[in-house]
């Protein structure tokens, strides 16, 4: 949280101004730092990270079939039925937990329209090798990028890529506005679709172009964004030495981690690790959980189990059974993860 004394400085803006919502000027103030910060080439603030899913999909007009990969959160998925799409799951790489693109061309048929992948915990997907099945095929690339924020890929921000990438402002996110998403376009046709789907379709106060939602925020939540983003590169910078305090303390244990496509690029947003086995993974949270500390079996379960989709990811299936997310935030201490790493080996004695 920004201080506090900060944001009642912004809340009185905003009660003199009597403007609450309807694209007011803390929203598009945010839209231009974001813009400014990331280096990207547009940026439309959102409710959440699902409706920019959901305007993703509506903007590139996809039907039929969407490939995407079984490990993610589960807006990921119900976004596409959602919109009346079927998801067809490629399994992931055990090694970066992203989509598997040797697995994709396999996968794509004559009803595929598009490819909806996760940048799974903030490490970027093989960006390349998507793309280059995609334009082989003429499919659509959407990205859900909600664990991205300051993420980059080949020197460029993470939200450059694909013809749409979304991102998750939620309270849980590395950058967030309370509750919030974006959706980053670089086509300017694409972004001015994007503009009317956010807003009912509305082309000026009594005309429409389409149909749209309402998928506007406010500015009390544009307000907890823009105190946010300016301590961005110390809350990264935190991050990153949390995570790696973590591997140094952690290093006696049998414990997997992801492999990152680009470690320069990469915002540690998330800590997660790869027990031996589920039993393995389930006596040590427990443990952890009896000392009132929380982990989180992120992301269990494999999406490919859900009840109203069907498919067959034994990789998936197996890592969502044994990974955790140890507590990582910002004001986390040194003793804290101390803490955390003597009840993780304690557990992995007695296990």
């Amino acid at each position: 949280m920004p201080p506090i004394q900060e944001y009642q400085k912004l809340l009185k803006g905003i009660w003199n101004r009597n403007w609450l919502t309807n694209n007011g000027p803390l929203v598009n103030e945010l839209e231009m730092n974001l813009k400014d910060y990331l280096k990207v080439s547009n940026v439309f603030f959102v409710s959440n990270g699902t409706i920019a899913i959901q305007i993703a999909i509506k903007a590139l007009d996809l039907k039929g079939e969407v490939i995407t990969t079984p490990f993610s959160y589960v807006a990921t998925t119900s976004s596409l039925v959602w919109e009346g799409c079927v998801p067809v799951y490629v399994d992931i790489d055990p090694e970066t937990l992203n989509i598997d693109p040797n697995k994709i061309e396999s996968a794509i048929t004559k009803n595929t329209s598009a490819i909806l992948a996760t940048h799974c915990f903030g490490n970027p997907c093989d960006i390349d090798a998507i793309q280059k099945i995609a334009s082989k095929h003429g499919l659509k690339v959407i990205y859900d990028a909600a664990h991205c924020f300051g993420t980059e890929y080949k020197g460029k921000s993470v939200f450059e890529y694909g013809d749409i990438s979304t991102a998750s402002f939620h309270a849980t996110k590395l950058f967030h506005t309370v509750e919030g998403g974006a959706v980053f376009v670089r086509d300017k046709k694409l972004a001015d679709q994007v503009i009317y789907l956010r807003n009912f379709g509305h082309n000026g106060p009594e005309k429409f172009s389409g149909v749209g939602i309402n998928g506007k925020n406010s500015e009390l939540h544009a307000a907890m964004g823009l105190l946010n983003l300016r301590f961005m590169p110390q809350i990264i910078e935190k991050r990153k030495q949390q995570a790696e305090y973590y591997q140094k303390i952690l290093q006696g244990l049998n414990l997997k981690y992801i492999k990152l496509q680009e470690k320069s690029g990469y915002n540690y947003a998330y800590f997660p690790v790869i027990f031996e086995s589920e039993e393995c993974a389930l006596y040590s949270k427990k443990t952890l959980e009896d000392n009132q500390i929380f982990p989180r079996r992120y992301f269990y379960p494999s999406l490919s189990t859900l009840s109203y989709v069907t498919g067959n990811t034994p990789i998936s299936d197996d890592i969502s059974s044994r990974i955790l997310c140890l507590p990582i935030y910002h004001e986390l201490t040194k003793e804290e993860q101390d803490l955390v790493s003597r009840f993780l080996y304690k557990s992995q004695i007695a296990n």
